[in-house]
């Protein structure tokens, strides 16, 4: 039986154009990027091509692009490059960093790591009961030793678009007071991971000094990128490695480079800049289709409507005759036959209980309990839209005459 895919926000396969540079390279590409002659030379020269495809993507300047693990890695890179400037310039001994409450845990646990080495305090500002944040609590949250900000740009769960660039606004008027005081400037980080290959991603108009980019959420291999706004110039976003080495990526990112991968990446992040109109326009199309044709078929609750959302991504909750049901989403896609989706993200996908997410952002817990997300991708066609549709009605009409 054909199974059909409704959870991209995971992970997306990869492309097969993708898939062609990789091995393409894998044959061309083996020899050593550092070594000085002709095969090296070659290597790094692909290398280079990437950078500049990762940068065109997000319109950054090609230098500001150092190649990483992936999404995880380059967030810890910003979060911990922005502590070390702060505490070498100041005389104090901790800082102070803002979130949200839904942070992905590449954030929120080097944030708790942080806090528990005695290094940092943090401020973990709530989204409102639609899932969207006020960039007026963010600013207002502000202290004198605060050293960064750190927002998603979209979430990973209820698809919310965070206005990032109106905070920025906000911050760069709040760091030229600061510099008249005398205070270090607020820097600010945003993990893109969930935003690139859905919406439009510039990095100009969010106005952030750090962009975190992870391959395999736009159909590229599992690696991924840091965009610091600047590397090398007077003003630019402060960036120090976290593990040590050779001087490769500049001595930013040591380690031989994983150039079949970051080629990989590279030629993603070009079809995303060729085509993210018609993915964009495709994903919300289809996205639409399912919640109307769910909402005549279903008695549902689409979690955090009312605020921007990525154009693939639902969050559903399930009802009966407008009353919590018996079962949980986890149950409910376990008794589906066809659809793979899932409840909260593919790192908490271990627990049965309600997404925390979903709690801070207004679901009333017996509607958390029953959430699925759907996340669709370049693939997922109306045909398939009917299938989910028919999977869900079938496997929820048997737990209520199981219930019975």
């Amino acid at each position: 039986m054909e199974f059909i895919y409704a959870d991209y926000n995971a992970t997306t396969p990869i492309d097969d154009k993708v898939q062609k540079h990789i091995i393409e390279s894998l044959k061309c590409h083996w020899a050593n990027s550092s070594s000085g002659y002709h095969l090296g030379v070659e290597a790094k020269s692909a290398i280079e091509q990437a950078r500049r495809e990762v940068a065109q993507a997000i319109n950054a300047q090609t230098e500001d692009i150092i190649f990483t693990s992936g999404g995880t890695e380059s967030s810890n890179m910003a979060i911990q490059s922005a502590v070390k400037l702060f505490l070498k310039k100041s005389s104090k001994d901790k800082v102070h960093i803002i979130t949200t409450n839904v942070e992905h845990v590449a954030t929120l646990n080097p944030l708790k790591q942080l806090k528990e080495e005695n290094k940092a305090e943090v401020t973990y500002v709530p989204v409102d009961q639609n899932g969207y944040l006020s960039s007026h609590d963010i600013i207002k949250a502000i202290e004198d030793n605060t050293c960064l900000i750190t927002i998603m740009l979209a979430n990973n769960e209820t698809g919310v678009i965070f206005p990032i660039s109106d905070i920025a606004r906000e911050l760069e008027k709040m760091n030229e007071m600061r510099r008249v005081k005398g205070l270090q400037k607020v820097l600010f980080h945003s993990d893109a991971a969930q935003a690139i290959g859905k919406i439009l991603v510039d990095v100009k108009d969010l106005g952030i000094d750090y962009l975190t980019i992870a391959g395999h959420k736009f159909y590229g291999p599992k690696v991924g990128a840091l965009y610091v706004k600047g590397i090398g110039g007077s003003t630019a976003a402060p960036i120090q490695p976290v593990i040590y080495g050779g001087g490769q990526e500049r001595g930013f990112r040591p380690g031989t480079e994983n150039t079949p991968m970051i080629v990989g990446l590279g030629k993603a992040a070009a079809l995303v800049n060729e085509n993210i109109g018609v993915y964009k326009n495709h994903l919300q199309q289809i996205r639409d289709y399912f919640e109307n044709k769910l909402s005549d078929e279903c008695d549902i609750t689409i979690n955090c409507k009312s605020s921007p959302r990525l154009p693939n991504t639902s969050n559903i909750s399930f009802c009966i005759n407008g009353k919590e049901t018996d079962f949980s989403g986890a149950k409910l896609l376990e008794t589906c036959k066809r659809i793979i989706a899932s409840t909260t993200a593919a790192c908490h996908s271990h627990t049965e209980e309600p997404s925390e997410v979903l709690l801070a952002s207004g679901v009333p817990r017996n509607l958390a309990t029953t959430a699925v997300r759907f996340s669709f991708g370049r693939e997922t066609t109306r045909a398939c839209i009917d299938i989910i549709i028919k999977d869900l009605t079938t496997a929820i009409n048997t737990l209520m005459t199981n219930n019975k």
